[in-house]
């Protein structure tokens, strides 16, 4: 709903204004957003009064819906601004797995870090490609977010191998 807001205070009055912007920003990183969920949360935005809309005439065609935030709308875009985002990732999946699958005798956790190690190189090759192909269009917007999302990849790794010698260590012992 945040980045929603976001636009629409800055101009981006209708919905097909709000996925044409989120598309030319994030397109290359983030898959394209529908444009019936765009709606479906101005409509939520609305009811919830941080957005408010008026018809608005348009000759030989349907009338459409110009969005704009309400006084409500800019201190929760404020807020959310404001607050830090993320905190310490905890709840991680594959950490999860990879307990609970050497608890059940399931598989070999040796087995699940290699096979996550090699899913996180090739997630870095990805993105090497996708820095390449994006050159230094746009303003870099993609490239800044393409390398944040390389070195938590690389933090990742670090930490796998952290994993590793932890298990590796417990069968030794």
């Amino acid at each position: 709903k945040y980045p929603i807001l976001a636009l629409v205070s800055v101009g981006y009055a209708h919905g097909y204004d709000i996925k044409r912007a989120l598309d030319e920003q994030f397109s290359e990183v983030w898959p394209a957003i529908n444009v019936g969920q765009i709606y479906t949360t101005l409509s939520r935005l609305e009811r919830d009064g941080l957005v408010e809309s008026e018809q608005v005439s348009q000759s030989g065609r349907p009338n459409k819906k110009d969005y704009r935030l309400t006084d409500e709308g800019r201190q929760a875009l404020e807020d959310w601004v404001d607050d830090s985002s993320s905190s310490p990732r905890l709840k991680d999946e594959f950490f999860m797995k990879l307990i609970l699958a050497g608890m059940a005798g399931i598989s070999d956790q040796g087995a699940m870090i290699e096979r996550q190690r090699r899913r996180y190189l090739q997630n870095i090759r990805d993105l090497d490609r996708m820095a390449a192909n994006q050159g230094q269009s746009q303003d870099g917007v993609t490239r800044l977010l393409v390398e944040g999302a390389t070195l938590h990849l690389e933090a990742d790794l670090r930490w796998l191998d952290l994993c590793e010698q932890h298990f590796a260590g417990r069968n030794v012992e």
